[in-house]
């Protein structure tokens, strides 16, 4: 039987990395108010239900869960104290560890970084990673200080995310810059709405260790790779990812109201007897497309 890989949104690793190249447009020149700062009251909960189709070469897994927070402080800052509740996966529920917490922040001087998942359950993965996700670009699209609507950042990222476990999963990788709008304001509502673009770099930053692995996948370079160890038999795939987050941002406290995911990957991959993935079965290409949300529960 085949192998399936296993995919997730990428798990942005850049969070406290400098390397960076900015590229604003003339509209972001004038010093406004960041309409989308993030204004924390110490003891405050929020409850985030997510839900997710992953669709994988057709092969659908639905799934839906709830992030329960608690705002917290500590000597550098506000951050939240999440709990994962309630998951269900293809209508079936999945039992949890109440222990495991996720730490996450909107404020810029806080660091925050994907937990550790050693011990996760494997179902829990896609959620902890996609809310980072949310939550990593929330934070992106603040330091820019987009103030007015149109106000528009491209942001370089010279380097590669990282969601390789080093047993199962022995390269993960993706390579993206960042394509930066904020969209939308409205006084009356009290919200923004910001879309931030993943997108290919120029030049991706991938390891991509064989000959056949270089060849592009589709228009543009290869920026997604994934090499799965099973038992010694190895699954290498390829691909190109791009992806698109819209944020639905309240203007008056700087919380996520509401964010999407619509994530595709083009994607060609062969099982291999041998690490060096050089003795390799026929190439096989499909799409893997992910499409995620999540509201902030009233």
């Amino acid at each position: 039987m085949r192998i399936l890989t296993v995919f997730l949104s990428s798990v942005v690793l850049f969070l406290s990395s400098p390397a960076f190249a900015q590229t604003p447009n003339t509209k972001a020149s004038t010093v406004q108010p960041n309409v989308l700062t993030r204004h924390y009251v110490e003891g405050e909960t929020l409850t985030y239900h997510m839900e997710a189709v992953n669709d994988h070469a057709g092969n659908k897994r639905l799934y839906q869960v709830d992030a329960k927070g608690v705002v917290r402080k500590d000597a550098t800052g506000f951050y939240e104290d999440f709990r994962w509740l309630n998951l269900e996966v293809n209508g079936s529920p999945v039992r949890l560890d109440e222990k495991f917490q996720q730490v996450l922040s909107l404020a810029t001087d806080h660091e925050i970084s994907m937990p550790n998942i050693s011990k996760l359950n494997s179902k829990l993965i896609g959620p902890t990673a996609d809310l980072l996700t949310f939550y990593a670009d929330l934070r992106l699209a603040v330091k820019q200080g987009l103030s007015r609507v149109g106000d528009h950042v491209y942001v370089n990222h010279p380097e590669a995310n990282s969601w390789a476990d080093g047993k199962y999963l022995m390269i993960a990788e993706d390579s993206v810059d960042f394509d930066i709008t904020l969209r939308s304001v409205e006084a009356s509502r009290q919200l923004a709405t910001v879309v931030i673009r993943h997108v290919p770099p120029k030049e991706s930053h991938i390891r991509a260790p064989v000959e056949w692995m270089q060849v592009p996948v589709t228009i543009g370079p290869n920026n997604w790779v994934q090499v799965a160890n099973d038992s010694g038999k190895y699954v290498a795939s390829i691909g190109n990812e791009q992806f698109e987050v819209e944020l639905k941002v309240s203007i008056a406290d700087g919380k996520i109201l509401s964010a999407t995911m619509d994530n595709p990957v083009e994607v060609l991959e062969r099982e291999c007897t041998d690490a060096s993935l050089t003795r390799c079965g026929e190439a096989r290409r499909y799409r893997i497309q992910r499409k995620i949300g999540i509201m902030l529960a009233r």
